[in-house]
């Protein structure tokens, strides 16, 4: 451990922001295994909904700066290709 105060005091914050990252980062996957799991059982209308829910969940993952853009948007594009296919 750190012997510097200021050192001391950006061990902790650094601590605390990686419990938070890694909480919204759990959401976000929780997010998308839910909308997969609506798709899986051929249910359209909650797939929709939760396509909605997980899109959204990604942006915010990078407006946080927890995901990349590029990433978020391949995502994004896979999970409406499965609601896509779910439809037709």
């Amino acid at each position: 451990m750190a012997n510097i105060k200021s050192a001391i005091k950006r061990a902790k914050t650094n601590e605390k922001r990686r419990i938070h990252r890694a909480s919204q980062k759990s959401a976000m996957r929780t997010a998308v295994k839910k909308f997969l799991l609506a798709v899986e059982a051929q249910d359209q209308a909650q797939a929709a909904e939760l396509y909605k829910v997980a899109s959204r969940t990604l942006d915010k993952a990078v407006t946080k700066g927890l995901i990349h853009k590029n990433a978020a948007a391949r995502k994004k594009s896979r999970l409406s290709k499965k609601l896509q296919a779910l439809n037709a």
